[in-house]
């Protein structure tokens, strides 16, 4: 197993497991930006059906899911391995999503960087040998969002200038030991990053360190740069995140520009949706991961990916007690052919 470990924090697939299917749903607001097109499921209806925003956000997994298995051609069947995880106290939006479907389900938090911890996790799990299929999952909702770590919606509070704007959406990938790609090829575990910034409304700021030490930590343990790479994408440090991030790698001497984007830039038009510095939550990564860019790796437009999903590791009760933001990255290198993107 130790063969399969690479510098510091980064693992080799040496049986690369494959994405066999993805889905993604969102909702109104998401579908008007500039993604609109490329998502699975639209949902005009903020509850989904629902009796709640929060029973909405399990139903938006419970979609996805089903989604996801019916275009990796699996019938009935289910993962043998759900991972999953959500925004919300003891994640609940996941726990309802899959109450009572009978499948294995590890349950994590990794707030935004939720479906790239997922994803990894799985990809181990059918690497190894564990199991033959397993599911990344996540989500998010504006609205359960809000209640949650802001204000009710109709208090009508002033968002700041540095603020983004939670995504209503989910996303759902099938990882399985055959197929025909893509395929996961690597990944590196992101250690915990705490620059001290305190405001909840400023994540960007904060989560771009650890995206910075992730990214550069991958470069080193693999022996990499950003040219071994059609795209690099973060999830999600919005615009302001983003600016640091290319600035940070700047003072190294390193220009991401080219080949670097983030997925809270582009799920929203940013200027024409008052969204002010673009999308954030679980679902952000994860539905612009499985409904943009693993389609665009199917169709040959991006060849390597490096998903980068970044996540603010606070809870409302560290906001009110004026502790800082802690965040994390994990890294997925994700190819649409067969064979690393490294020279070893």
């Amino acid at each position: 197993m130790q063969q399969n470990h690479r510098g510091k924090a980064g693992f080799v697939f040496s049986e690369p497991p494959t994405i066999t299917g993805y889905a993604a749903v969102v909702g109104k607001k998401e579908a008007e930006g500039p993604l609109g097109g490329w998502f699975d499921i639209v949902s005009k209806d903020t509850h989904f059906g629902q009796s709640s925003w929060e029973a909405g956000e399990s139903e938006m997994q419970r979609r996805a899911l089903s989604k996801a298995v019916e275009k990796a051609g699996m019938g009935d069947k289910m993962p043998q391995a759900v991972f999953s995880g959500d925004l919300l106290n003891q994640c609940i939006g996941s726990s309802f999503a899959l109450s009572n479907r009978g499948v294995p389900v590890l349950g994590l938090y990794g707030a935004c960087s939720t479906m790239a911890e997922a994803l990894l996790l799985a990809a181990m799990t059918v690497s190894s040998g564990a199991c033959e299929t397993a599911a990344a999952l996540t989500s998010s909702h504006f609205a359960s969002a809000e209640r949650q770590y802001r204000f009710p919606l109709a208090y009508g509070g002033q968002r700041t200038p540095t603020a983004q704007w939670t995504v209503t959406g989910s996303g759902c990938a099938i990882v399985c030991a055959n197929g025909n790609g893509p395929y996961l090829q690597g990944a590196s575990v992101g250690t915990i990053v705490d620059m001290g910034i305190k405001d909840a409304n400023n994540m960007g700021a904060a989560m771009a360190p650890a995206a910075y030490q992730t990214i550069r930590q991958h470069f080193e343990d693999f022996r990499t740069a950003p040219e071994d790479y059609d795209l690099i994408v973060t999830g999600d440090l919005g615009l302001l995140g983003k600016q640091i991030l290319l600035e940070l790698f700047d003072r190294d001497g390193v220009d991401l520009s080219s080949r670097y984007d983030d997925c809270g830039a582009m799920i929203f038009d940013t200027k024409g949706q008052d969204v002010h510095m673009g999308g954030s939550g679980c679902g952000c990564g994860a539905s612009v991961l499985c409904g943009h860019l693993l389609k665009r790796m199917a169709n040959g437009s991006i060849g390597k990916l490096l998903f980068c999903g970044t996540g603010a590791m606070l809870s409302p009760t560290s906001t009110q007690q004026g502790k800082s933001i802690p965040a994390v990255c994990h890294a997925v290198s994700i190819t649409a052919e067969r064979g690393a993107p490294w020279t070893m």
